[in-house]
């Protein structure tokens, strides 16, 4: 696994008043939300970067205004391509 550090401003805490831990936490979330919705991730890579299970990450799509079926068919035949890879790793 890699590691990315980024740096911000404080006033970036003080605009969506949240303590660092807090943002810290929802970052990860965030760009992988953002990769997905632009297309360049699947919803399986895309919570594997989130840090956590694709079935939450589907879950909390909605709450971000995204579904979690692609736009087009190849979208759904690569997150059926990414679930079988995922399932045959355990």
């Amino acid at each position: 696994m890699k590691t990315l550090t980024i740096d911000y401003p404080s006033e970036v805490l003080w605009a969506l008043q949240q303590e660092p831990e807090e943002f810290e936490a929802e970052a990860p979330l965030l760009l992988a939300l953002q990769l997905y919705k632009t297309g360049r991730l699947s919803t399986g890579l895309a919570a594997s970067l989130a840090g956590m299970p694709r079935f939450t990450f589907l879950f909390l799509l909605s709450r971000y205004g995204l579904s979690p079926f692609g736009e087009a068919p190849e979208e759904l035949e690569q997150d059926l391509a990414d679930a079988h890879r995922a399932t045959q790793r355990n």
